[in-house]
């Protein structure tokens, strides 16, 4: 079976094509238990993203609040955009139905809804738990201009270039880093061990199970198994 499915199987390869079709008409505890499998699978590096948020933490203290804003409408866009091709991508390689509006709304939906839990949502559930000036800035609002053309630039390079072998190093690392600029916003430069290790907490589940369920389970809950058509 392919292991890392999302990232690694096309459809040049009939063994990624096999795997998959026996994932989609496995039973659901089966399917269950391997996506269990992916998650563990994909924790390492998760882990690895989140230190490299707490050195980006350390290293940007003293960065201004409007700097963290400027960043985090980078890093977060640049997820959502990723966020969509690969969700799309999964979708559209995997159903027989091809319609645009089809794709267009589930890689929509699937990278603006995992993308705002991750990187706004999570993160500021840990802003309150800190007590910090919390405000979750939703993307697709506050910066509808940016982000939502993102997931459609997002969804029409999957439509038109449907790949899913991407790193998945750059969608944790765009994850994680939009995360921390999130909670940077909101911390300024009173940085204590306490609230480091609670950053780096949230900054692993800001980017763990939402990347994941986005990039595996989201797409997939849309193609019937048998027939590899869409619901």
């Amino acid at each position: 079976m392919c292991h890392d499915f999302m990232y690694n199987c096309t459809p040049e390869s009939d063994l990624g094509n096999k795997s998959l079709e026996l994932e989609l008409t496995m039973p659901s505890k089966t399917k269950i238990r391997n996506i269990a499998v992916e998650l563990k699978s994909h924790a390492p590096f998760t882990l690895f993203g989140a230190l490299t948020g707490i050195v980006f933490m350390l290293l940007f203290k003293n960065i201004e609040h409007e700097t963290s804003e400027r960043l985090f409408y980078i890093f977060h866009p640049a997820h959502v955009i990723l966020s969509a091709i690969v969700t799309a991508s999964m979708f559209k390689l995997h159903t027989r139905k091809s319609n645009f509006f089809v794709v267009l709304i589930i890689g929509y939906f699937g990278s603006i809804g995992i993308a705002t839990v991750s990187d706004s949502l999570i993160p500021y559930v840990g802003e309150v738990l800190l007590g910090l000036h919390a405000h979750a800035h939703i993307g697709f609002i506050e910066g509808w201009y940016i982000v939502n053309p993102a997931a459609v630039l997002g969804v029409l390079i999957a439509y038109f270039w449907p790949k899913t072998k991407f790193p998945h190093s750059g969608h944790v690392l765009l994850s994680t880093w939009a995360s921390l600029f999130h909670i940077l916003m909101a911390m300024g430069s009173d940085i204590s061990i306490l609230r480091s290790v609670v950053v780096f907490i949230f900054l692993f589940i800001a980017v763990w199970l939402p990347c994941c369920i986005s990039d595996i389970v989201f797409p997939l809950l849309f193609v019937r198994g048998e027939s590899g058509i869409a619901e």
